[in-house]
């Protein structure tokens, strides 16, 4: 259940770091309710899950997901440009994280 759970607040953290984006620095309304209720359930899914996964582990895990898929999102909406070696470097990372899953007890 830990993993299921760092995995969705893995989900949420690219909710929020999309959200803060979006926001303009905090001058748009409902961008930055999104930030906010995103980094909520992120944070809170973090710690749950760090009561069994070791925080190192659960942490590069969190940040590998979050980034990926904030990566993918701007390149799939257009607000980063596509590159061959952004997608290399994302597999990279993601097999990280599932080599870290993978080593974990």
């Amino acid at each position: 259940m830990h993993w299921i759970v760092l995995i969705i607040s893995g989900l949420f953290e690219a909710v929020w770091a999309v959200a803060l984006g979006r926001s303009e620095g905090f001058s748009r309304l409902v961008p930055t309710l999104v930030f906010v209720g995103g980094m909520i359930v992120s944070m809170a899914g973090l710690a749950y899950a760090m009561r069994e996964i070791p925080t190192g582990t659960a942490y590069a895990i969190w940040v590998g997901i979050g980034a990926s898929l904030t990566v993918i999102y701007s390149i799939i909406t257009g607000d980063e440009p596509f590159s061959v070696l952004k997608v290399v470097f994302i597999l990279g990372l993601i097999g990280c994280v599932i080599g870290l899953k993978a080593v974990s007890h």
